[in-house]
């Protein structure tokens, strides 16, 4: 027969209560790290651009006048199409290739090749957006690029031909591909490690062969990866302001110093001395992004239970 030492259970709960203490403390604590930045960084400022939008240059309330004026603006609409465009090809190509190279990558068995991989595609997130755009102004000349015969087959024989506005929604997109796809290939690989392998090999003893595979089984267990993925890089691509001022300036004005609308809500700033109006540019742009960024939560299942 055996004996249980009833006092046990008593210690046991005692010694495990102040680790979960200890563990609830951590965890108010990063939150309220979060929370604060939240406030000073992101809500703060959205409040301050909501003052300026809606009043004039002397405090007084404006209603829409400053956002009917920047709409009329006839640099605004240009730049919506401009970030339009960037957006609809950055992200098909984030969600078709990233989600395609993730399995690619999780589907090969080497362990060490399968490693470097992950590394090879991380590594260009690792460059800042300023040292990226600069990698490739280099890389976008066809007289000193190292894929100089890829550009001349497209028919490019200078820079300025290759960074014409109308090529720029694909230039901007392939660039951001190459800093961003990799980080979140990782993502996508770490997802698709937490399919259980008895499913994957229930279907596999089932015959389904691996395009059926990932077609099925992976890409609807990565919906809501994907949709994040979406919300996250449209956030980040609504912004375009960076590689759009270098080219500018590399290009000798080929590329508009108002190409995309973060660009003209810094001449309405600094050139103009509208605070008012780049304001009103900044709330617009929050406002769409937000209704993006809400279809892609509610048609991806992003905080679905289950």
């Amino acid at each position: 027969m055996t004996v249980v030492d009833e006092t046990a259970v008593p210690v046991a709960v005692a010694t495990a209560r102040p680790a979960g203490r200890r563990a609830n403390v951590m965890g108010y604590g990063f939150v309220a790290v979060y929370a604060l930045l939240m406030l000073v960084f992101g809500l703060l400022p959205v409040l301050y651009a909501g003052y300026l939008g809606f009043t004039d240059d002397t405090g007084r309330f404006a209603g829409l006048a400053n956002f009917t004026r920047v709409a009329g603006d006839f640099r605004f609409w240009p730049a919506v199409s401009h970030v339009a465009l960037y957006l609809l090809v950055w992200l098909v190509a984030l969600v078709v290739l990233v989600t395609a190279l993730a399995i690619v990558v999780h589907a090969i068995r080497i362990r060490w090749l399968g490693g470097a991989l992950r590394l090879v595609f991380y590594l260009p997130g690792a460059l800042a957006g300023a040292s990226s755009v600069l990698l490739w102004l280099f890389v976008l000349d066809p007289t000193a690029s190292p894929v100089r015969p890829l550009l001349r087959l497209l028919g490019f024989d200078s820079f300025v031909q290759v960074v014409v506005p109308g090529n720029l929604p694909v230039v901007f997109a392939v660039i951001a591909f190459w800093t961003g796809a990799g980080g979140w290939i990782v993502i996508m690989y770490g997802a698709l490690n937490n399919i259980g392998a008895e499913v994957i090999e229930a279907a596999r003893v089932d015959g389904a062969s691996v395009v059926q595979i990932a077609w099925r089984i992976q890409l609807p267990m990565l919906r809501r990866w994907i949709s994040y993925m979406c919300v996250m890089s449209l956030a980040a691509g609504t912004q375009l302001f960076v590689e759009p001022q270098l080219l500018a300036q590399a290009s000798n004005a080929v590329v508009p110093n108002d190409y995309s609308l973060n660009q003209l809500a810094y001449q309405y700033a600094f050139q103009q001395n509208d605070f008012n109006g780049a304001a009103a540019i900044s709330l617009l742009l929050l406002v769409v992004a937000l209704a993006l960024s809400a279809v892609f939560v509610t048609r991806g299942g992003l905080f679905e239970k289950g």
